[in-house]
């Protein structure tokens, strides 16, 4: 089949309308092709490239680039056919894989590699946010920086709804929560870029970039006598809620994801499921904290939530805001007090009380030393300053 010049309108426009396209040479093996429909379409790009190893023919269409004037439609067809070249030259994938579909793959990666809660946490992330946004249909090849910059916005621009559903409150979303979305996009891009389904992170490498100091340390925090008198303003159910978490410093989702099958009674044992840190973790539990989850057990069968409200349903973070939110002012403690100030209360001791040393502290919180570092790291410099006061000679 002969080679032909696309570039010229005129020379597209006398072309007769048939199924397969017209081919333009660019190198061995690599060709630029034209299909016509009919005499009034306005055509459509497509790219071949055999492969050197099996012999066969890859192909991928690039669409009619009808928005553009008919004298620019070629120059960005071969742009475009020369940068997926690139991409299978360096050995990636020829599949056209879109933003959402790499999204799932990466949600199915995390279901293998760190478990059903961090896989679903992300899952519903691509759900809220990508998915059915514009981004999550653009193919991976043509993902440009100015499409992630127009996502990013509409990320910032998106409220937060709190509440039961039916009474949602909305309030601006905070950078803590814009860094958790964009952060599951951007490693979901950069394992579709290593899986060999994006040929450059160019598109979102310099754009997904974190807020700063968006982490900040928590800020509330309840002394044992102020965590005793949140409890004792709630109601039955908050209540046991609100002990579990004052005895361990556990994430409130780990909480509500416990089973009675969680704890061995015999051993006094709490075996806490993958939560965000991803992995499993066992804890002996002192004397008094194994009595009160042997309470909590006590006549459920394994699988039964170990943590229910009282209509017997799970908790969740939807159910336990506004309780704890009444608890809070009943008990004339500060506005800002949430389930998680009980965990960051928690370590506070364990770090500063206690002064147990920061690794077991992110094991029993399932975390990571750094975490601890950056957040608690600040509670351990009297510490340092006592121990080299008893060096003076």
């Amino acid at each position: 089949m002969p080679s032909l010049d696309l570039h010229r309108v005129e020379a597209r426009a006398r072309l007769k309308p048939r199924r397969e396209p017209y081919w333009q040479y660019l190198s061995a093996g690599q060709y630029l092709g034209y299909r016509k429909m009919t005499v009034s379409s306005p055509g459509s790009w497509v790219v071949r490239s055999r492969d050197e190893g099996s012999g066969k023919q890859r192909h991928k269409a690039l669409g009619a680039f009808d928005h553009l004037p008919p004298s620019e439609r070629y120059q960005a067809a071969k742009t475009e056919a020369e940068e997926w070249l690139r991409h299978l030259g360096v050995g990636a994938s020829a599949e056209v894989v879109t933003v959402k579909v790499a999204c799932a793959r990466y949600v199915e990666h995390i279901q293998a590699t760190k478990g059903t809660a961090a896989a679903r946490d992300i899952e519903a992330r691509f759900e809220r946010r990508v998915n059915g946004d514009p981004i999550g249909r653009i193919e991976l090849g043509r993902l440009k920086r100015e499409q992630v910059k127009a996502w990013r916005r509409r990320l910032e621009a998106a409220p937060v709804l709190i509440g039961p559903r039916g009474a949602e409150r909305s309030r601006a979303r905070s950078a803590s929560a814009i860094n958790r979305d964009m952060t599951a996009l951007r490693a979901a891009l950069n394992y579709a870029l290593a899986e060999g389904w994006a040929s450059s992170a160019f598109a979102w490498g310099a754009v997904l970039v974190p807020i700063e100091n968006a982490d900040r340390r928590r800020d509330v925090y309840l002394t044992l006598e102020q965590r005793r008198a949140l409890i004792a303003a709630a109601s039955q159910d908050v209540a046991q809620f609100l002990r579990g978490l004052s005895l361990l410093p556990m994430r409130p989702g780990a909480l509500a994801a416990l089973t009675a099958g969680s704890f061995d009674a015999r051993l006094a044992v709490l075996t806490i499921g993958r939560d965000k840190a991803g992995n499993d973790r066992r804890i002996q539990l002192p004397t008094a904290t194994a009595s009160f989850f042997a309470e909590c057990a006590k006549d459920k069968l394994p699988a039964a939530p170990l943590f229910t409200r009282g209509d017997g349903k799970p908790w969740n973070k939807d159910a336990w805001k506004s309780p704890i939110k009444d608890a809070a002012a009943a008990a004339g403690l500060p506005s800002a007090t949430t389930a998680y100030t009980l965990r960051h209360s928690v370590i506070t001791d364990l770090v500063k009380g206690a002064r147990l040393d920061l690794l077991t502290v992110a094991q029993l919180a399932g975390t990571s030393v750094v975490m601890i570092e950056r957040h608690y790291g600040h509670l351990l410099r009297d510490h340092a300053t006592r121990a080299l006061e008893a060096l003076a000679v």
